[in-house]
């Protein structure tokens, strides 16, 4: 009895190898690679050539700073935990005589770690008045990685990159916030008629 070579016990034989050795296979590769040596390439040298991104490209995290109210929604769903947040309450004088005093939270420190961001954008889109924008500049890289902890000074420089959003549809409804905006002023209570 001749014992069979089979692989793992189900009863194949391994596929017979094709004859011919090194030689063809690598003159195949040296064929391949003489082909492609003549046609163009299609790797642009970045540092020489600056790439052409398209203008609402993701690349990194600006703050409008006076959007911001301190409100710790973005610090809270960021799944890296790299922002940074610290504010103070500040007491504002009432309006109007016989009104109560309001108080307002104060921007003191909106810092990003990028070297713990993961670029997800769940900051941008959970901020509710606007404060966050993904700007296309990307050219932000530091010799130490601790340099990539960018304070709100930094932050609010690439806010002059930020693409406008596009413009709505015509035929559209008007934007709640701009129907809001139109709006006659309120007339207190004592002047109507």
């Amino acid at each position: 009895m001749t014992e069979e070579h089979t692989t793992a016990g189900d009863g194949q034989k391994p596929p017979a190898s094709k004859g011919g050795g090194v030689l063809p296979g690598l003159i195949k590769g040296l064929i391949t690679t003489a082909k492609t040596l003549g046609r163009p390439t299609h790797t642009a040298e970045y540092p020489d050539n600056q790439p052409h991104l398209p203008p609402r490209t993701r690349g990194v995290i600006a703050l409008l700073e006076e959007n911001c109210t301190s409100c710790m929604l973005c610090s809270r769903e960021c799944p890296d935990w790299c922002i940074y947040i610290d504010s103070h309450k500040e007491t504002l004088p009432a309006t109007t005589p016989g009104g109560r005093e309001r108080q307002r939270n104060v921007l003191d420190r909106f810092a990003i770690d990028f070297s713990l961001c993961m670029y997800c954008g769940i900051c941008v889109e959970v901020c509710p008045f606007d404060a966050l924008h993904w700007s296309p500049e990307f050219e932000y890289a530091e010799v130490n990685m601790l340099d990539l902890l960018h304070e709100k000074s930094r932050l609010g420089e690439w806010m002059s990159t930020v693409v406008p959003p596009p413009a709505l549809d015509p035929g559209s409804a008007e934007p709640a916030e701009v129907a809001a905006a139109n709006k006659p002023a309120r007339v207190p209570a004592k002047a109507r008629p």
